[in-house]
């Protein structure tokens, strides 16, 4: 099975492979233009999925919450916005149980955002796109 998932340019529409691991920011393979970067990670993958230079939105989710199914949506929209500028790394928290505790996830979905590595803020609970947005906005600023 290939590595990465396949994800629709949103300047052009076509479709590109996108791995976890880019070195730099994936970009359309047609038009040149930012892709959005969603990746998924676990315990093992998470330090390398948080190597870049780029915000990191960490999506710590389970597949039983309703809530973290209200919010998957709204990431996937955000990392379209901001693609270039943001990666997104979805971390099942069954599943991967270590990551949960480094990032402290005592109520999912938890949003933890990270800037070379290191917490700069986090979001608790499932949240509007224009409320994320102000978070992200911030975060790019700083």
């Amino acid at each position: 099975m290939a590595d990465g998932k396949i994800t629709a340019c949103p300047s052009c529409g076509k479709k590109n492979r996108v791995p976890a691991a880019v070195v730099g920011k994936p970009q359309c393979a047609s038009c040149k233009s930012p892709l959005p970067w969603i990746v998924d990670a676990t315990d093992q993958t998470i330090n390398s999925a948080l190597d870049t230079k780029q915000l990191v939105l960490i999506d710590l989710w389970a597949p039983w919450c309703g809530p973290c199914r209200m919010v998957a949506p709204v990431l996937e929209q955000l990392a379209a916005k901001y693609a270039g500028r943001i990666k997104v790394v979805k971390v099942n928290v069954d599943d991967n149980p270590r990551a949960a505790q480094t990032y402290d996830a005592r109520s999912i979905p938890t949003l933890v955002f990270a800037k070379d590595g290191a917490v700069v803020d986090r979001v608790i609970g499932a949240q509007p796109a224009p409320t994320l947005s102000t978070h992200i906005d911030t975060l790019l600023a700083s």
